[in-house]
Parts: C-alpha cells; structure tokens; sequence
C-alpha cells in the first residue's frame, strides 16, 4: 500500500479508467458533470509534468499541484480516487497522507480541496482528516453554489 509517483513516460490510460470508475457514483448526481468527462490521459500525462500524480496499486490515485503563490502557500489535492473494489482499505487516507508529506517536502503549509455540494459523504471524509469548509463557489454558468472548498492548515502554517 505504498504510493508510487507517476512518470512522464507511463500509459495513462489505465488511471484515466480508474477515475472514471471511482467516479461513475457521481453521474447524474452533480450538477453540472464532473470535469472527469473532458479528461484525456494526455490532460493526465500534462498534470504529471507540471504537478505530480500518485497511484496505489492501480486501485488509488490523487494529482497534487503546488501553488507556492497562493495565500498561504498550499498544495492542492485533486482527483483523489480509490476503485469502488478497494474503498475502505485506507487508501484514501495513505494518499491525504502522502499530500500533507509532499506540502511539507515542498514548503507548503496548507491542503486545498474543492468537492461537489451534493457529496456529503466525502464532506465527512474531510473534517474527519482535519480539513475546514472556508468557502462556497459556482461553476461557471451557476448562480448557486456547487461546490465547496476545503482548506487543513499543517503545521507551522
């Protein structure tokens, strides 16, 4: 169970399959559709060269992106996924793990996170790794919230 970072030259097509499993619960439950739909393993291979990717066993990802110029520094945790076949093994929490690591290796000193309104679950998930709800945003197009952002400050930040 130890996460392993994707390179560059890797096949990106078997983690696009994984999110898009990991995802499937949420189509025709958010609204608008998840981003995943429009992802490519070319958009995956860009988020490998310009942030980081981290697999478990093909069972589990998260992209990372540092955002050193952001107020405070932070590292944001996104597509964080784990095939419906391995939920509740702590694959999850290895991966949110590896992020506050990784912020820490990088200089970071907080995890940002959006998730969808209507995922109260993964809401739960998150306050119970320590993360606060600061905001309420729209997509494009909404005058309503649709997601909300998720912020844990780490040490020292």
């Amino acid at each position: 169970m130890k996460p392993r970072r994707v390179s560059p030259d890797e096949d990106m097509a078997p983690i696009l399959a994984l999110l898009h499993r990991a995802f499937a619960g949420m189509d025709g439950r958010i609204d608008p559709p998840s981003s995943l739909h429009r992802l490519t393993p070319e958009g995956i291979a860009d988020q490998v060269r310009t942030g980081e990717v981290w697999v478990i066993d093909g069972a589990a990802c998260v992209f990372l992106t540092p955002q050193p110029d952001a107020t405070p520094p932070s590292l944001y945790v996104g597509k964080l996924a784990v095939d419906p076949s391995a939920q509740g093994r702590g694959l999850a929490r290895a991966l949110m793990t590896l992020a506050e690591q990784r912020a820490a290796d990088l200089g970071l000193s907080r995890l940002v996170l959006q998730t969808r309104i209507e995922l109260v679950e993964n809401h739960a998930i998150f306050e119970k790794l320590g993360f606060v709800k600061t905001a309420e945003t729209a997509h494009e197009g909404f005058e309503r919230p649709t997601s909300y952002r998720f912020e844990k400050s780490l040490r020292g930040g």
